[in-house]
């Protein structure tokens, strides 16, 4: 893999907030991935977890506290107003609430025209045929263009929030929980619908969510994240057949199996206590306090970021040892582990 071949770097990303009184709520704390051009890089975890808050740094929406977000390379923090504008043409974001994200005071030609207006693209009936060929890509009709997002359903809002993100043309996309707000059968529609568009257009997607069943439907790679941090990385496939961090094997093990028998049979693993403050995490381990496996070292120190197999990225103390017994040990605690394949 060259350095042409990763689209976005993400390294040692840090974004807290300060609450008054010497405190930090440390939503996003020394988090590194990278994203390969035309894949799709899920980002899974529970609501607090600070991955909408990685998302909206990447996309400088936030100021970062510290590290670096590339886009091909260059410091998307480090550059001017021109140079921003030439980022925000390249790189789109799709919000978790379509109504919240569009304005109810505009038609949806007024909302898909704001983004050319910035970029100063399209003008006259080049900008109509557009805002026709927009709507028409994401399935809605032209006849739609006049009317207001009230008049829609969450999913055809959602499908606008699609259109607007690709009325720039750009190659990034960051989608924030873009389906969590809909039904079931919408958010099958919405995600074949992004799919689609990465296939036809060459699209390169963050896709952020905590649905596990649907991440994988859609994402090449996931990153899972407890408290600001990254707690596993692997391809989903992997993540899905052996998932090794503690909290992974929770969350996977949550997902319901449309099996009856099996469903029955399975024994779910239910973490205990609640999630603490990312204002004062636990000292060593961030999930210690959760961990049905935590040993006394998880306290004392904080877990190194390592390579556990091919591709296997997990910060965890119980898989230090030597390579055969780091998934021995990782499966032992996966209790009533499956393969979704």
């Amino acid at each position: 893999m060259t350095r042409s071949d990763k689209l976005v770097e993400v390294k040692h990303l840090k974004k807290y907030f300060d609450m008054g009184k010497g405190k930090q709520l440390k939503a996003v704390d020394d988090v590194s991935f990278h994203i390969l051009r035309g894949e799709t890089f899920g980002l899974v975890g529970e609501s607090g977890c600070g991955k909408s808050t990685t998302g909206r740094t990447m996309m400088r929406l936030y100021q970062r506290t510290a590290g670096q977000v590339l886009l091909d390379g260059e410091d998307v923090h480090q550059l001017g107003k021109k140079e921003r504008l030439r980022l925000t043409k390249r790189s789109q974001m799709i919000f978790q609430d379509p109504y919240a994200s569009l304005n109810p005071r505009s038609t949806i030609a007024e909302i898909l025209s704001e983004p050319m207006d910035v970029h100063s693209l399209y003008e006259g009936t080049k900008r109509k045929a557009r805002i026709h060929e927009l709507l028409d890509i994401v399935g809605l009709s032209p006849d739609h263009a006049n009317r207001y997002p009230h008049e829609f359903s969450g999913g055809q809002r959602q499908r606008i929030g699609i259109a607007r993100a690709l009325s720039v043309d750009p190659e990034f996309i960051i989608a924030d929980e873009p389906i969590s707000a809909l039904d079931v059968s919408v958010q099958a529609q919405v995600v074949n619908l992004m799919k689609a568009l990465q296939k036809e257009r060459e699209l390169t997607y963050l896709f952020i969510a905590h649905d596990l069943s649907m991440v994988k439907h859609i994402s090449d790679r996931i990153g899972v994240m407890y408290l600001g941090h990254l707690v596993e990385l692997t391809s989903s496939k992997e993540l899905y057949r052996t998932p090794l961090h503690p909290y992974t094997q929770a969350l996977l093990s949550a997902i319901p199996i449309p099996d009856p028998e099996i469903e029955d049979k399975r024994e779910r693993i239910i973490l205990k206590g609640e999630i603490p403050s990312p204002v004062d995490p636990p000292s060593g381990c961030v999930f210690r306090t959760r961990c049905p496996a935590a040993i006394e070292i998880c306290a004392q120190h904080k877990p190194e970021w390592k390579e556990i197999d091919d591709h296997h990225y997990v910060a965890c103390h119980l898989l230090n040892k030597e390579k055969p017994m780091r998934k021995e040990k990782a499966m032992a605690v996966h209790i009533g582990g499956h393969d979704n394949d």
